[in-house]
């Protein structure tokens, strides 16, 4: 089957739509700090023009429950992304208030160096059962995200990714339209979420990026039942 794929960093409605028309089964929308910043007004006006069909997902960064129930609300998301590390009970609480349907995803980020402890940490997020799926990002000194910098696949795939079992995986970080048909060959992941990689600026997609990166990562089969 092919991976389920996420364009993320969306400001405009021309590039969600883009996005969409392109194939990706989701988009995704930066409240936090970044050159992708957008508003929850902002985020409405660009959801209410969306296809049913295509997931909208809010990426958080340290916010609070009030913050990320209201935004949900307000903007008509189906799924948010916790970017930080949240409180373990956060997603219970989250689909207590706003319903099971709407998909969350934590977030890891990947140290060859501390493989053994970042599985645990992915291992945790499986026990939970209102967590969807894990994304597997990069990060640098100066982001948690969107850093255009791949971590290393050959030991994400004997660590991370080795035995994921039922748990939806996401590669993230450094993937671009010339390389994600090799991580998903390398990690076979369950989906895979791009930022930098198919952008003209940042904040900005590049229409071209953006359809060649979905055609690579559909033609592109990862595990079977995953």
């Amino acid at each position: 089957m092919s991976v389920w794929i996420k364009i993320c960093g969306n400001t405009s409605l021309a590039d969600a739509r883009l996005a969409a028309d392109a194939g990706a089964h989701a988009v995704g929308f930066v409240f936090a700090p970044s050159p992708r910043h957008v508003t929850v007004s902002e985020v409405a006006a660009i959801v209410a023009h969306l296809p049913a069909t295509v997931e909208k997902i809010g990426v958080f960064v340290d916010a609070g429950f009030e913050e990320i129930y209201t935004t949900v609300r307000l903007c008509g998301l189906t799924g948010v992304q916790l970017h930080f590390e949240a409180a373990a009970g956060l997603p219970a609480k989250i689909h207590e208030r706003l319903g099971s349907q709407l998909r969350i995803l934590r977030v890891v980020h990947f140290e060859a160096g501390a493989a053994a402890r970042i599985s645990e940490q992915i291992a945790e997020h499986a026990r939970n059962p209102h967590v969807d799926g894990v994304l597997v990002d990069s990060r640098t000194a100066k982001a948690v995200g969107g850093t255009g910098v791949a971590f290393n696949w050959a030991a994400a795939r004997k660590t991370a990714f080795r035995d994921a079992g039922a748990l939806k995986l996401i590669a993230a970080g450094g993937l671009n339209p010339s390389n994600v048909a090799k991580a998903i060959a390398t990690l076979k992941p369950w989906g895979v979420d791009v930022v930098s990689g198919v952008e003209a600026v940042p904040g900005r997609k590049d229409p071209e990026k953006v359809r060649a990166f979905v055609a690579k990562a559909k033609t592109t089969k990862t595990r079977l039942g995953r």
